[in-house]
């Protein structure tokens, strides 16, 4: 039997480390959110313990209620920064982007102020992890319909990345989208991958893509980066410890000279 990666790593980060000394990260998710958890738990040291808070009554994927998700984000944030959490994270793609350029830092920045707790977000930490690259044009896959698919790439033209092409699997129900196997992400990286492109990126953090990372930049010969993985290594980072976790891609490879 394989060893469990997490438990060198944290053996590693932290020798004689007790309960006491555990880092506590708070994920603010959507209600119907039924992957990122799970695939968070799997891959974080187990120096890390996760803590979820759930936004909002969501369901379908549409602007309207991603806007309902937005206006929760306060009320779930002060509701876990009571479990004494160190970082609060909002674990969603499109909620942390929604109004546009510099909305995903506001957010964070209201979170810190309301509750004294350093906080960020996925679409931060998917810029930030686009940047470590060095990627500068990219095509986009999700699952969601082409209202959402909007959203992102303004947001990401917006931050100065040149979105070539996108594409959407036009799934209007989230819990579908969590029962989608792996394969699907890795289908459409190699669909939808361009040779102009500096790396292909797989956005919504309810889509299982962890698995596949390693094998679909094989495939591709270039980075994929996918929403879920961001969000990792933007918490590991945000947490002050090393960004490095074995077979899921180049960017949680690359501290480590891989």
């Amino acid at each position: 039997m394989n060893a469990d990666p997490r438990r060198e790593q944290s053996a590693e980060a932290a020798p004689g480390m007790g309960f006491e000394d555990m880092k506590r990260v708070a994920v603010l998710i959507p209600s119907s959110n039924t992957s990122v958890e799970m695939e968070l738990s799997r891959a974080l040291p187990l120096s890390v313990s996760l803590h979820s808070s759930r936004l909002s009554h969501f369901t379908g994927v549409d602007p309207a209620a991603v806007e309902v998700m937005v206006q929760d984000i306060e009320r779930a944030s002060r509701l876990v920064a009571t479990a004494g959490v160190d970082l609060i994270f909002v674990c969603a793609t499109v909620p942390s982007l929604y109004h546009g350029e510099g909305f995903d830092r506001r957010i964070a920045q209201r979170i810190e102020s309301i509750t004294g707790i350093p906080a960020t977000t996925t679409s931060s930490a998917m810029l930030a992890a686009l940047r470590e690259l060095k990627v500068r044009r990219l095509v986009l896959g999700t699952p969601f319909v082409p209202a959402m698919n909007e959203k992102i790439v303004a947001f990401l033209r917006a931050n100065g990345f040149e979105v070539l092409a996108d594409c959407g699997l036009g799934i209007e129900q989230n819990l579908q989208i969590g029962r989608l196997p792996p394969e699907v992400a890795m289908k459409m990286v190699e669909e939808i991958d361009m040779p102009e492109a500096d790396a292909v990126l797989l956005a919504c953090t309810n889509w299982q893509t962890l698995k596949t990372i390693d094998a679909a930049e094989r495939s591709i010969g270039k980075p994929l980066v996918t929403t879920t993985q961001a969000s990792l290594w933007g918490i590991l980072r945000a947490l002050g410890l090393p960004p490095i976790v074995p077979k899921m891609g180049r960017l949680l490879a690359a501290a480590s000279g891989r």
